[in-house]
């Protein structure tokens, strides 16, 4: 099975993520692809999540290579998120097919969160447009191929229905 949690910055889908996995089997791995760097502020965020993980899940640095990671485990797995796996990535380029293709071949449930970049202020960088539009094009390819995807605004999680293949245009 695979999930996708989008949500916005502090929207808490991490949060949703996390419950989620831990209704399953004990051996979750947590793959994380935010680089830290220089930033104290995103220190303290990235140790606010690892102080929420139970000590029996497992960690891995995602790395450019997220497809590879994701066929290399076994059992459920914790993608947070993609929007660090996108700012990591030289030139911001990433491979949607291959990860998509990753997620669809595992052995195990997968949950994917990402960041909804498309709902805030227009970017005034030509940087910040290319990433919201890499993850939003990002975004789209793995919502296609995942079972379930949910948005979290404010702690609440919406269930959206349809793809954009169907016949009635995603709506119900």
């Amino acid at each position: 099975m695979i999930t996708l949690v989008l949500g916005g910055t502090r929207s808490g889908k991490s949060v949703v993520a996390e419950r989620l996995a831990a209704r399953m089997e004990a051996h979750v791995t947590y793959v994380a692809t935010m680089q830290i760097g220089d930033d104290p502020d995103l220190a303290k965020r990235v140790d606010e999540h690892r102080a929420r993980r139970p000590p029996q899940w497992r960690t891995e640095e995602a790395g450019a290579d997220l497809p590879g990671l994701l066929r290399r485990l076994e059992g459920p797995a914790i993608v947070d998120s993609l929007g660090g796996w996108v700012a990591a990535s030289q030139d911001m380029y990433v491979d949607a097919t291959e990860l998509c293709a990753a997620l669809k071949e595992r052995d195990g449930d997968s949950l994917v969160v990402s960041e909804e970049a498309g709902l805030g202020v227009h970017p005034s960088t030509d940087a910040g447009r290319r990433f919201r539009d890499v993850l939003g094009t990002l975004n789209q390819a793995v919502a296609s191929v995942a079972d379930e995807v949910l948005l979290v605004v404010a702690g609440r999680v919406l269930h959206l229905e349809g793809t954009p293949s169907d016949d009635n245009g995603g709506l119900s």
